[in-house]
């Protein structure tokens, strides 16, 4: 039951655990929240679906899903790199959030006299081999994580919310690179996580079915009714990032007092341990499952002993833009257009162009733009 509700658990969690990083500077731009609102549509929500298409088409996993698709396809072995990709992303997102709740737990530990004589680099190292040993868990810490970071930001908005003063400024390219990155970041668009939820709801249920096997008598068309619409996954996990985006908008600035600190570090360290449970999963495919969980726990030490959390949202920027440019090109150009009509399974022609037309032209001239800004703003 629990693997059935993974993508809505993980699409309520991602904006919690990701706004504080991309938002307070620009908390009050109401230009730059209508960027964030016409990036959701345009870009995460087209590739939103590609993932759950590709999903629903492969039957797998990510990485090994690739492999199969692109064989499918007859393309390039290149594409298959998005899955590689996915896997190191979300191992960017576990260091910086862990690399946060380090400082966090330290700075709430200090406020309540009782720190202890480490520095923030040997505790988020700490806390790494924390969520590494809690990914053997699975999904099972999703639950867990929510209720404590709700928990901790309940306990703190009971001291009120920060007061913003909203004000409309004027737009750049930098904030709309910066309104695309909050976006994918904050959906997870090009993860690969929902494409994994979805591949383990699958099997879990193909398995209850051959059990009892009780559709081996439905007749065709009843099989035929049965097939999934992209639109009943994709829509319910968007509009649920667009509500707790709205609601992160508020609380990404607030000030947490030592008791809510604790409560939400200690829930974005139960998060931050699904995502390397993925990540450890998609490398499983080609390592093994020790070999797998030793690359991801060393990958992970490196990032957050080494690299500063300013940094590791560079890196998180880059990888996510580029894997999403792949997923994209590679659903709109090299995909057959029959195969994916069939796994979208749209009601309507009509919203089938729209979503072609959007994977193959828009979301790929929105992420360059996008890189372009951020690229203009680093140099800056």
């Amino acid at each position: 039951m629990m693997i059935r509700y993974a993508s809505y658990f993980i699409a309520a969690l991602l904006p919690l655990l990701l706004f504080r990083w991309f938002a307070p500077a620009s908390v009050g731009e109401i230009d730059f929240w209508l960027l964030w609102l016409l990036a959701m549509v345009l870009v995460s929500l087209p590739v939103v679906y590609a993932e759950i298409a590709l999903a629903y088409r492969s039957v797998d996993a990510p990485l090994a899903g690739m492999q199969k698709l692109t064989r499918e396809a007859d393309a390039s072995p290149i594409w298959r790199s998005f899955g590689w990709l996915a896997a190191l992303v979300s191992i960017v997102i576990a260091a910086l959030v862990i690399s946060g709740a380090s400082t966090g737990i330290l700075a709430a530990l200090t406020a309540l006299d009782s720190a202890p004589a480490l520095p923030s680099f040997a505790m988020a190292a700490g806390l790494m081999v924390i969520a590494v040993l809690l990914s053997l868990v699975g999904v099972a810490p999703l639950p867990i994580g929510l209720g404590l970071m709700v928990a901790g930001l309940l306990l703190a908005a009971v001291n009120g919310l920060p007061n913003i003063d909203f004000a409309m400024t004027e737009v750049s390219l930098g904030e709309w690179a910066r309104a695309v990155a909050l976006a994918l970041v904050s959906v997870g668009a090009g993860t690969g996580l929902y494409w994994f939820g979805q591949s383990l709801a699958s099997k879990q249920s193909v398995t209850a079915v051959g059990v009892d096997n009780h559709n081996a008598q439905k007749p065709a068309r009843s099989r035929l009714a049965a097939e999934p619409r992209a639109t009943k996954l994709v829509l319910p996990i968007w509009i649920l990032q667009l509500l707790v985006g709205m609601m992160a908008l508020f609380v990404s600035g607030m000030a947490l007092p030592p008791i809510a600190q604790l409560l939400y570090w200690v829930g974005v360290l139960f998060v931050a341990s699904y995502l390397l449970h993925y990540s450890t999963q998609q490398l499983a495919h080609k390592f093994g499952l020790v070999v797998s969980l030793v690359i991801t726990l060393v990958v992970a030490l490196a990032l957050v002993i080494v690299i500063p959390a300013t940094w590791l949202v560079g890196i998180l920027v880059i990888i996510s833009s580029i894997a999403v440019l792949l997923l994209s090109i590679f659903a709109g150009w090299q995909m057959k257009i029959s195969h994916l009509r069939k796994s979208l399974n749209f009601g309507s022609e009509g919203f089938y162009n729209l979503w072609r037309v959007a994977i193959r032209l828009v979301v790929p001239l929105a992420l360059i733009l996008a890189l372009l800004g951020w690229v203009l703003q680093w140099l800056s």
